[in-house]
């Protein structure tokens, strides 16, 4: 696909995407453009900082002159949209970044798309747009013709995304496509995400704070099979479309966490259920039969498996993890990049 703009890629899904991007696709060109918020980690790119067909720029996908001079400079054909603020507690402290973010950085790049004929924008989005579905119906599913019903700033920030992108393309024959994914789980998420916050807690023998009463169930997809599928969604999706791309993988919060113990030798009795978090939603679970039907994807990775391969590297890469709790992954930006800081 030539020269590929990835937004968000110093991210959890960003970084493995990029990864898998280079190892499947050596011969186009990878532009990662990050804000490096909080959850923005550059030393996860170290893996391919020196490869001469990937450059990591710093900047803000809500700063337009930023992205337009990106635009004019790079000329990708691509754009992956994974910059976002992601995490529902933090939009129910703080709405307005979340807003900001996802709202106007997401008009910013359909702007420049516009501006310099791109010939596929993805917008990568979340099932939490649908809202929830009851405990009690499991024969109920999110389609792509299930109404947006969102429970969270965030959730109302990725909703409002999704209808810019769709009306972009309507009114302005910008070539969109949507992904709307269950949860991910997988190497280099930001540790307060369920699962890594668990595993490095297990690790230091701490707490493990479970919502409520843990019974709230989540449909769970490895992080590659989702870099699987967006990458035959800009081969092959059709412009316009929106994919759910879901892993038949339901669990309840308690299990997982369980499950994590289980593969860490500890105790269940670190399970500290605390105060339920507001407007918690119940249940998501995807219905992925459109891109299975459409272009041929289907998840490869079982839970079990993904969860030991998971839980496996954060056990051998505890400096990476280290880092963050320390704060030390903040500083690499100013090594690698000292001259740079603030550009």
């Amino acid at each position: 696909m030539g020269n590929m703009l990835v937004t968000g890629g110093a991210g959890f899904i960003g970084s493995n995407f990029t990864f898998y991007w280079l190892e499947h696709h050596p011969d186009d060109k990878i532009i990662c453009l990050d804000k490096l918020t909080y959850a923005g980690n550059l030393s996860t790119l170290r893996l391919v900082m020196d490869k001469p067909n990937f450059k990591f720029v710093k900047g803000d996908i809500c700063d337009r002159g930023r992205v337009f001079d990106l635009f004019q400079a790079e000329r990708p054909e691509v754009v992956v949209n994974f910059a976002a603020e992601t995490h529902v507690d933090r939009s129910i402290d703080g709405p307005n970044v979340f807003l900001q973010t996802n709202l106007i950085g997401t008009a910013t790049l359909l702007d420049a798309c516009r501006e310099f004929g791109v010939e596929r924008y993805h917008q990568v989005s979340t099932d939490e747009v649908y809202g929830d579905l009851p405990l009690d119906r499991p024969d109920l599913l999110f389609t792509e013709s299930t109404p947006l019903h969102t429970s969270s700033p965030y959730s109302a920030s990725k909703a409002g995304a999704d209808l810019i992108v769709q009306a972009y393309h309507k009114t302005f024959g910008v070539p969109v496509t949507i992904s709307r994914c269950s949860n991910n789980y997988g190497p280099y998420q930001f540790p307060e995400k369920l699962i890594p916050l668990m595993v490095l807690n297990a690790l230091q023998d701490k707490p493990l704070p479970v919502y409520g009463e843990g019974v709230n169930v989540r449909d769970w997809l490895y992080v590659e099979d989702h870099c699987r599928a967006i990458d035959l969604i800009l081969q092959r999706g059709r412009p316009g479309e929106v994919y759910n791309v879901g892993g038949h993988n339901e669990r309840r919060n308690a299990d997982v966490v369980k499950l994590i113990c289980k593969e860490l030798g500890k105790p269940e009795d670190l399970i500290t259920y605390v105060t339920d978090r507001k407007g918690h939603d119940r249940r998501y679970a995807i219905d992925p039969e459109k891109i299975h039907s459409e272009l041929g994807w289907l998840p490869e990775t079982k839970f079990e498996t993904g969860m030991k391969q998971t839980v496996q590297w954060y056990v051998e890469n505890r400096e990476w993890w280290k880092d963050i709790i320390s704060g030390e992954y903040q500083q690499y930006y100013k090594t690698m990049y000292n001259n740079l800081v603030g550009a």
